[in-house]
């Protein structure tokens, strides 16, 4: 049987990416059971400017059964649609004719696809495995006034087995993060600081708004033997999301770690990070973000605190891919080769992830 691109006219009349002249128009699946393994959907640019957006978070579609569902954008990355061209995106079922799909199901659905992404660029032909790439710590540039300097991160983690892996091995992640201080109120401006902190850790969902992560990260500032600091540190991490309605959520992370190993030249450094964080952060789908992490040492009384805040420009410009991003510390440990220095930086610029 061939199948039929349906969506109802009055829903895209309705969504944001609609009036920005980007129209979704799903496949039409079979049954429930086909679009478990997900739906494809074609964001078609009717306008005469490129759009960058991912499009609808939910879309009602009727399969060829007559089920009527409900699908949800799956997490992948943002797409810049052509005038007049169109992108493909991957939606999953959230509801089947009013009953919540169990989070069972859902999980299954989110099966990553197994093939590479290729591309051609300005150096030939670039091919990744980009849907198993995802956001982990914010990615951003964001400048202060004279002695907060730049800060610079780039963040990723990576799936490296599918999520019907054998042995639970779809739950792992590697991760990496790299933050940098640019010291612009010196002579050249050179890098003052850079932290390293590769991890690997498991991602254990319970239901479609909490997972645990159990896991092992390193910290180093890259030094020699002579001025080393380095943190090896066994992590558990709780996630907890709370939807406040109006697509406004909650999330909350408290986490606890214990140390492993040397710590370089810096066997006091558990005085000022500690055992123990937690991150709180409050958001909109497309909106405002404000996140805010502490952590410390309850016996010194030291630690140190971090404020994000940020809201996408394409609510402002349409077409633009990127966010307007504040960042403030206050405290101790910013960067690794100072842990031992109490500073307060506020920061603003720009973020590619939040």
């Amino acid at each position: 049987m061939r199948r039929r691109l349906l969506i109802p006219i009055a829903f895209l009349a309705a969504t944001p990416a609609a009036a920005q002249g980007l129209r979704a128009v799903p496949a039409q699946p079979a049954s429930e059971a086909e679009a478990l393994r997900g739906v494809e959907v074609f964001l078609v640019n009717e306008g005469d400017l490129a759009v960058t957006d991912a499009g609808p978070r939910e879309i009602e579609v009727t399969a060829v059964d007559g089920t009527r569902l409900v699908l949800e954008r799956a997490p992948g990355p943002l797409p810049t649609v052509a005038p007049h061209g169109f992108a493909k995106a991957r939606y999953v079922p959230v509801s089947v004719a009013g009953r919540a799909v169990p989070p069972t199901e859902q999980h299954a659905a989110a099966e990553i696809p197994q093939g590479e992404a290729v591309v051609q660029s300005a150096t030939g032909s670039s091919a990744a495995f980009v849907d198993r790439f995802e956001p982990h710590e914010p990615i951003y540039g964001a400048f202060g006034l004279k002695d907060a300097g730049g800060k610079l991160q780039v963040s990723f983690a990576f799936r490296p087995f599918g999520e019907k892996a054998p042995l639970k091995l779809g739950n792992l992640r590697f991760a990496y993060t790299q933050t940098m201080f640019w010291a612009l109120n010196r002579p050249s401006g050179p890098f003052r600081s850079t932290n390293y902190s590769p991890e690997v850790y498991a991602d254990i969902p319970f239901d479609d708004t909490t997972k645990v992560a159990l896991g092992y990260r390193h910290d180093s500032n890259g030094r020699g033997v002579a001025d080393s600091v380095d943190l090896n540190r066994v992590f558990l991490r709780a996630e907890k999301r709370f939807d406040l309605g109006g697509d406004w959520h909650l999330d909350v992370a408290p986490q606890a770690w214990f140390y492993l190993g040397r710590l370089g030249t810096a066997p006091d450094v558990k005085n000022y990070f500690g055992y123990t964080s937690l991150t709180a952060a409050i958001g909109q789908q497309d909106g405002l973000k404000l996140s805010l992490t502490g952590r410390g040492n309850f016996e010194t009384g030291k630690g140190a605190a971090e404020l994000f805040v940020s809201y996408p420009l394409a609510r402002i410009a349409k077409g633009v891919g990127f966010y307007i991003f504040g960042q403030a510390f206050t405290g101790y440990g910013e960067a690794l080769d100072d842990y031992r220095r109490n500073d307060t930086h506020a920061r603003i610029g720009i973020a590619l992830t939040r």
